[in-house]
């Protein structure tokens, strides 16, 4: 083969034990996992909010980021349940360009995958300590997924990996929640297919063992936009697009139906702050319509300390490294008032 074997890693049991979670946060993230898969299936009227940075490019900006949204969590939190995004492995369209903590635990730094996946677990262990916080992250790579299968408390799988088997097959086996995202193309059958793949049973190989997974019923649908043929993004967030697939759902069958619409991205056109309005115009389809306020279950925002993004580099604290985002006084006051729209 055409590549070279550095190293042979430590295995997620042996990560797992190096940092454990602790008992006490263990159950604290338990309870944070149901009360997810609560609202997706509907047992709970509260909105889920997915929101932080695109990309956790920074320890210290990101708990400064989520210690400032644990004090609105507490304020909205019998309306809108927050789930921080700690995004430590980012997909690049072209395969170039910083692919997040897991590859390099210092932006600066050439690659490190061995400090990444230590980096990555210490990060989202120091999240539940420090602000009771159980966060969000892509699955990019399912095989590495066990390493903080332990931590999570929802997962997304993203556009250009919803249509591949493994993901699909992997989600079926998490227990977490998990969002299946429409695909670039914007074909939404092909996210039914995928949500229906990842709520059933499936026999497959996982990290070198024959499994059979469960079925994860708590599989959904993320709206992210999409790419048309001459390379323009599109929006799928409009009042008619949540229709259409609030339309697939009851003929699908398919158990729990939920969207989330995610706010950035080809929705926005990475023009962060039509982030705002987005959120908005979808909230007030949820109030015009019964069946899409019982179907949209929650939104994803990109947001960080300081809006917009910056060069891998840039000395800006809190500033995006990748996709541009909303900065802190917009994103706080879009949280209280995405509250007062429910």
């Amino acid at each position: 083969m055409n590549m070279e074997f550095k190293r042979k890693l430590p295995i997620p049991k042996d990560i797992k034990e190096m940092f454990p979670l602790g008992e006490k946060y263990t159950a604290m993230r338990e309870k944070c996992v149901e009360e997810v898969k609560d609202i997706i299936a509907g047992r709970d009227d509260r909105f889920l909010l997915i929101i932080g940075p695109c990309s956790a490019d920074n320890e210290d900006a990101v708990l400064d980021y989520l210690n400032r949204l644990k004090r609105v969590s507490e304020e909205v939190k019998e309306k809108v349940l927050i789930i921080p995004r700690i995004y430590t492995n980012k997909p690049r369209t072209n395969g170039t360009g910083y692919k997040g903590m897991l590859h390099q635990p210092d932006p600066n730094v050439a690659e490190d995958m061995l400090k990444g996946i230590i980096m990555i677990r210490e990060t989202f262990i120091r999240a539940a300590k420090e602000t009771e916080f159980f966060c969000a992250d892509e699955m990019l790579y399912p095989e590495n997924h066990r390493y903080l299968s332990d931590v999570l408390s929802y997962v997304a799988v993203g556009a250009r990996s919803a249509e591949n088997q493994f993901h699909r097959l992997t989600a079926s086996g998490l227990e977490v929640a998990v969002g299946m995202k429409n695909p670039t193309s914007g074909d939404f059958s092909v996210m039914m297919n995928s949500i229906t793949a990842a709520q059933n049973s499936h026999t497959f190989i996982y990290r070198n063992w024959e499994v059979v997974s469960a079925g994860n019923p708590y599989a959904h649908a993320i709206l992210r936009g999409y790419m048309n043929k001459r390379g323009r993004s599109l929006p799928n967030y409009h009042y008619e697009d949540l229709r259409t697939v609030c339309d697939m759902y009851h003929e699908s069958g398919l158990a729990n139906p939920a969207i989330i619409v995610d706010t950035n991205h080809a929705n926005s056109g990475k023009k962060y702050l039509e982030q705002v309005r987005i959120a908005k115009e979808v909230m007030h389809s949820r109030r015009f319509s019964e069946d899409i306020g019982q179907l949209v279950k929650g939104l994803m925002i990109e947001s960080y300390i300081e809006d917009g993004n910056q060069p891998i580099g840039g000395c800006v604290y809190g500033k995006s490294i990748t996709d541009p985002c909303l900065g802190w006084e917009k994103s706080e006051r879009l949280i209280y008032d995405i509250t007062e729209m429910l």
